[in-house]
């Protein structure tokens, strides 16, 4: 492997549960009925075709309501504070991996409100030590689409088959395998260091440090006996 693409939803960082909470309380809509109006349009946002105030009035003419200005503030507030909680395990291997050298990636389906406080709260700064990053917004291509993991490894300077992409949707893994790129589906650092372990495509460089985890070179059956 001469590069790693890192999605970052759900893999850099997960999700902030009160701002989730907080989201449900404006709304006043049940866990399901939210997930699936939240969802609807959220590609279209990831795309970059509108902004907050946007998708939360498409949002409101879904769930048959309309947010006064100040609700509009407060749930755009919330899903951002609900997309920037990082995973202090999964940064802490990203920069390991950079200190030894090697390329890595972002390649995320990001929304324009978000991607704004990743540049312009200081607690982003590790986001400078990669080698590149594809935002969806910008790009106005999205997840699952071939062309931003192509656009994303000729930016690296690296051949699809020589890249590794982790993600936590299995469409977008499928995706990135059609087209060469090694993939695999992300669930949690604990089991992304087990499942690098057993396939062995990062000899040489660490492994995501998990409390609780057997040493590294540990085999993998003894284990777990």
């Amino acid at each position: 492997m001469q590069a790693i693409i890192f999605d970052y939803g759900e893999v850099l960082c997960h999700r902030n549960e009160p701002a989730w909470r907080d989201m449900l309380a404006v709304t006043a809509l049940d866990v399901p009925a939210f997930e699936s109006i939240y969802w609807r349009d959220r590609h279209q946002y990831d795309l970059g075709h509108f902004d907050g105030a946007g998708f939360w009035q498409r949002f409101g003419q879904h769930a048959g309501r309309t947010f006064t200005p100040a609700e509009t503030r407060t749930l755009i507030d919330a899903d951002v504070r609900m997309w920037t909680e990082t995973d202090p395990i999964m940064l802490a291997w990203v920069a390991a991996l950079q200190q030894r050298g090697l390329r890595t990636a972002v390649l995320s389906n990001m929304v324009p409100e978000v991607l704004h406080a990743l540049r312009t709260e200081a607690r982003f700064s590790w986001l400078s030590g990669f080698t590149h990053l594809t935002w969806s917004c910008e790009l106005h291509i999205a997840k699952p689409d071939p062309a931003i993991y192509l656009h994303t490894c000729e930016c690296l300077g690296v051949a699809p088959a020589d890249a590794l992409f982790l993600d936590d949707k299995p469409e977008n893994i499928a995706a990135a395998e059609a087209l060469g790129i090694h993939g695999l589906l992300f669930t949690n650092p604990a089991q992304l260091r087990r499942d690098l372990a057993a396939r062995r495509w990062l000899q040489g460089y660490p492994l995501p440090e998990v409390p609780g985890a057997p040493p590294e070179g540990t085999d993998l059956l003894t284990a777990t006996l």
